[in-house]
């Protein structure tokens, strides 16, 4: 990984004081193999129902990270040990998920990185509900689909534009 999100947020100040990089605020979980992550953002807004998270992670991601507003919820689970493995297969970089995630022993197998607010056991409904490329908001930022997403061990950081040499 040839960034870190502290010298990202080094190295772009003017960006952090324009509001064009923003630190996504809260206490989130890093479960999976990589350290960090990065890529463009493809975004869902879903409640306790993982129809469309799977739908997505079964398609190819190119790189991009899946941003699941979940709503904070922490009932139930939307995404898992299978879900990470197909998202790992399909060439997602990570996931960020404002809400719930289980299975964590086999997330932290899967070759994927994956930020959550924590851990559920309970599965999610399936009704095929929620919205997909829509802005989302929470953790005190807006993320609009295709805005950047670089996660490491020490936070989230979403930017309007690539901050690093491919």
């Amino acid at each position: 990984m040839p960034w870190t999100t502290s010298d990202l947020c080094d190295a772009h100040e003017d960006l952090l004081e324009s509001g064009l990089l923003q630190i996504v605020q809260g206490r989130w979980i890093a479960l999976g193999a990589p350290a960090g992550f990065c890529g463009r953002a493809r975004t869902l807004r879903v409640f306790e129902d993982n129809s469309l998270v799977a739908r997505a992670l079964k398609e190819p991601g190119q790189g991009c990270v899946l941003v699941v507003d979940a709503g904070a919820s922490l009932r139930r689970a939307v995404v898992g040990g299978n879900l990470a493995r197909a998202a790992a297969d399909n060439g997602w970089s990570g996931l960020l998920v404002h809400g719930a995630v289980r299975d964590a022993d086999e997330i932290d197998a899967a070759p994927i990185g994956v930020r959550a607010l924590g851990l559920c056991p309970r599965r999610s409904v399936k009704r095929g509900q929620g919205q997909c490329e829509v802005a989302v908001t929470f953790g005190g930022v807006t993320i609009a689909p295709a805005a950047w997403i670089y996660a490491d061990r020490d936070a989230i950081l979403v930017a309007a534009e690539r901050l690093h040499a491919p």
